[in-house]
């Protein structure tokens, strides 16, 4: 446990173009020197893993613009003190985007200090450690699935709704909340020992990746799916858009396989296909909270055990690399006071 007046924290430093990291105690002054203009200062409990984090952790993307650096893009926690009139010492909130992580310190560390705008207050029948378990990942998966609904998807459609990337924190948690509403769902994964975990989330259809990777002979292939979560991007998401049905919809989340999209306007001219951004940054506060609601009740809370595991800070720089290498399956919770 850190000193009274500092908190404990895992530090990025970078020194000649190579980022370090490890774990250090911190002046609580350091919070009230860097970011004067944030008005509430949060007890961390727990953060989580994500993609951005192992990019950030391994200083990859060009996301850090400055050094020291603590990351961390989410985490939950107790506030501690509060100037704004929305937060008061000792409610439970939970913080996802606005870049914290990345130009913001973020939450690995066991003290952040942000603005009231940023936080959502903790649902009443959700714990601080599931909500790092649903993290951004399940954030994001959650407005995919509010935006995909908005646009017309509904659980009485006949055919499947596909999940790219399903063995990861995002598609984990879309699958686990397509199936609870009803929506028969395949899910797409290039690791096989992934096959049986995804079914217990509530697959009904393993497709597997290479599958997707080949893209159709013409510009449109055979009408297979009602809607789709892609958290790959690349050739994956144009095959997906290819093969939507009449007016199916297409949620990106994500781009494992990269930013690049190469495709033509037939879907969006033939079929009237539908490719919707889902931006978790920043949305507005009035989505958040409509999202983080609906994640405490349609969300599973035994499905959220299943695909949770659970980390110290100081396993972070290991795990962070493995997340790049697809080598991490589900969620994977940060407990800021275990090492």
């Amino acid at each position: 446990m850190a000193p009274q007046g500092s908190f404990t924290a895992l530090m990025l430093r970078e020194n000649d173009g190579k980022v370090t990291s490890a774990l250090e105690t911190v002046s609580d002054d350091r919070l009230s020197d860097a970011w004067a203009g944030h008005d509430v200062t949060v007890a961390v409990k727990y953060s989580t893993l994500n993609y951005k984090d192992g990019l950030i952790v391994n200083g990859l993307g060009g996301l850090v613009k400055s050094y020291p650096h603590i990351p961390g893009i989410d985490f939950s926690g107790v506030v501690e003190q509060s100037s704004s009139p929305d937060y008061k010492p000792g409610d439970a909130v939970i913080l996802t985007g606005w870049r914290v992580g990345e130009v913001h310190w973020g939450g690995y560390a066991t003290r952040a200090r942000v603005k009231a705008d940023w936080l959502v207050p903790l649902p009443k029948n959700m714990t601080l450690e599931q909500s790092m378990a649903i993290g951004t990942a399940g954030f994001s998966a959650m407005l995919a699935v509010m935006a995909l609904e908005a646009d017309g998807l509904d659980p009485g459609t006949k055919n499947e709704v596909l999940v790219t990337g399903a063995a990861g924190g995002v598609g984990s948690i879309a699958v686990a909340i397509l199936a609870a509403r009803g929506y028969k769902v395949a899910a797409s994964t290039g690791r096989k020992e992934t096959h049986d975990y995804l079914k217990s989330l509530g697959a009904t259809t393993i497709i597997e990746r290479a599958e997707l990777e080949i893209p159709p002979p013409g510009p449109l292939g055979s009408a297979r799916w009602a809607g789709a979560i892609d958290n790959v991007g690349d050739t994956t998401l144009a095959s997906v858009l290819a093969s939507l049905v009449q007016r199916g919809s297409c949620a990106a989340v994500g781009l494992a396989a990269g930013p690049k999209l190469n495709t033509t306007v037939i879907p969006f001219l033939l079929r009237g296909a539908n490719l919707l951004g889902i931006d978790s940054s920043s949305s507005p506060q009035q989505e958040r909270a409509t999202a983080w609601r609906r994640l405490a009740t349609e969300l599973a809370k035994d499905k959220l055990t299943e695909m949770t595991s659970v980390v110290g800070l100081g396993d972070i720089p290991a795990l962070a690399t493995n997340i790049l290498e697809g080598r991490i399956r589900g969620r994977t919770v940060v407990d800021c006071h275990k090492k």
